[in-house]
């Protein structure tokens, strides 16, 4: 009865070391957190301080990202193709386009 009450707590113990190693568990740091890290170091590279310093990373922390470039559609990239083009060879090459992989 000993060695199974020891060996559930072994397991239980193990189970739960586990899960507290897991990935989830850690602490997730949100965008806001990540970019006043990153303009804080920025200033501190340029070797701001005072009233500069907190100018530049308030400055740095109301930038908005680079809009990153959308993946265009298969019908839009299609559609380009047939700029210029009549409507029946440009709904020839739209379709050709569509179906192809």
């Amino acid at each position: 009865m000993k060695k199974l009450l020891v060996l559930t707590l072994a397991s239980l113990f193990a189970c739960a070391t586990a899960y507290a190693a897991d990935d989830k568990m850690a602490p997730k740091t949100n965008t806001q957190q990540t970019k006043m890290t990153t303009c804080q170091k920025e200033a501190g590279d340029k070797k701001l301080e005072g009233k500069a310093r907190q100018d530049y990373v308030n400055d740095c922390l109301k930038a908005k990202p680079a809009a990153a470039e959308k993946p265009k559609s298969k019908m839009a990239m299609c559609n380009e193709k047939t700029k210029g083009m009549t409507k029946a060879e440009a709904d020839k090459t739209r379709s050709e386009c569509l179906k192809a992989a």
